[in-house]
């Protein structure tokens, strides 16, 4: 009789305990450490990241901070950012990025 209540319980415990143990990822939406360092340096995001910059992508909050801001805050929430010789058009709450006014 023991064992019947003693399993379903291990299993539950099992259940909850099983997220808590999950390895967490501690650079989302964050530029990897390297880059982090690069940036605060001043130097130029690498070219794969660049192909990460398009219409509709999510802009990481490191790379806005890289940028340089050229026209203001909106009524709508956009925002004009320079990031390495590209013109963004930005969503500032969303950080989406509406489009690219540089080739």
């Amino acid at each position: 009789m023991k064992i019947t209540v003693l399993i379903p319980l291990l299993l539950a415990l099992t259940l909850v305990a099983s997220p808590s143990f999950a390895k967490k990822n501690d650079h989302d939406g964050q530029l990897p450490p390297g880059l982090a360092k690069n940036v605060k340096r001043g130097k130029p995001l690498p070219p794969g990241w660049q192909k990460k910059i398009a219409p509709g992508k999510i802009l990481d909050r490191e790379v806005y901070g890289h940028g340089t801001i050229i026209a203001p805050l909106d009524p709508l929430g956009i925002v004009t950012i320079k990031i390495d010789n590209k013109v963004l058009r930005v969503h500032q709450k969303s950080m989406e990025i509406l489009d690219i006014l540089t080739p």
